[in-house]
């Protein structure tokens, strides 16, 4: 199997129980929560499909119901906005189930993200495929999937996304030992540490969440045994893939992502995102702004 057998699945690990949330996220997945007026989680399947990822799985768990409501049709809702002639908020109830093929697959109980990922095999099968969380918004106009899909092109294997990182951030992150290639923007991955200490961290890369995966990861994550916190993570598996001399699956490279993100698992950052969002926005932006700026003048 080549290189060239492109990237067409993604999956979206949706399971998380957004503790950080609560009690917003007592009845609500975390996922559901509006950055302005859409669902934290639909800008993420938007960035999918921008990239030509057309087949969304979801690994969910409790309260997918919201979810699945949410990227299924609402006929009713449909028909009373058709009978008030709200031809452009008909669009926008429309569109989410409009958006990709979408699946589901339940996580049972939430033993990690490799567990999660591991969920996705069936669906999957032996192609490469993209995973996204959910908590990291990636800003529309920084598109980073494309390039990525590039890198599994030129180089095979499993592709991360990385970011630059403030030596004492460096510890909420997989953290990365990197090596050039010849590529400005892109190093080999050989060797990856789960949230190490500054100290202890091999570069000053953090691993955001945006992976093109290998098949291969599949078979190492059945092997992978429990790690921090009793679960399955995709870092040790990743590490694996990246560290053992003739492992099956090419390898693992990173790409350097020096575009907005916002972490929308993190209270302060998810209000940054909205306000950021927000002022970008014909409809809101103008009007926001001008308010902005007299209420930041009041706050000396």
């Amino acid at each position: 199997m080549g290189h060239s057998q492109g990237v067409r699945k993604a999956v979206i690990p949706a399971a998380g129980l957004g503790t950080r949330f609560l009690p917003a996220t007592k009845a609500t997945p975390k996922e559901m929560l509006p950055v302005v007026d859409k669902p934290a989680i639909q800008y993420v399947v938007e960035e999918a499909v921008a990239s030509g990822l057309d087949d969304v799985l979801f690994v969910t768990g409790r309260s997918k119901r919201a979810l699945e409501d949410h990227f299924d049709r609402n006929l009713e809702l449909e028909e009373v906005l058709r009978g008030k002639g709200d031809h452009a908020r008909l669009e926008q109830v429309t569109e989410p189930s409009d958006l990709a093929r979408i699946h589901y697959v339940r996580q049972g109980e939430p033993l990690g993200l490799g567990h999660a990922v591991l969920m996705a095999e069936q669906h999957v099968g032996d192609e490469p495929f993209a995973v996204l969380l959910g908590d990291d918004l990636i800003d529309p106009r920084d598109p980073i999937l494309p390039a990525m899909m590039d890198v599994r092109q030129r180089f095979g294997g499993s592709v991360l996304c990385v970011m630059q990182v403030p030596a004492d951030q460096i510890s909420l992150y997989g953290c990365p030992a990197v090596s050039p290639t010849d590529r400005a923007d892109v190093w080999a991955v050989t060797d990856l540490i789960e949230k190490p200490d500054a100290a202890q961290a091999p570069s000053s890369y953090a691993v955001i969440g945006r992976y093109i995966l290998d098949p291969a990861v599949f078979d190492v994550l059945r092997r992978t045994e429990p790690g921090r916190g009793g679960e399955i993570q995709l870092t040790d598996a990743l590490r694996t893939l990246a560290t053992l001399p003739g492992e099956a699956g090419g390898g693992v490279h990173a790409i350097d992502f020096t575009g907005r993100r916002y972490d929308t698992g993190d209270r302060l950052s998810y209000l940054q995102a909205v306000i950021m969002l927000a002022t970008q926005r014909q409809d809101l932006g103008p009007e926001l702004r001008r308010w902005l700026t007299e209420f930041v003048a009041t706050l000396s």
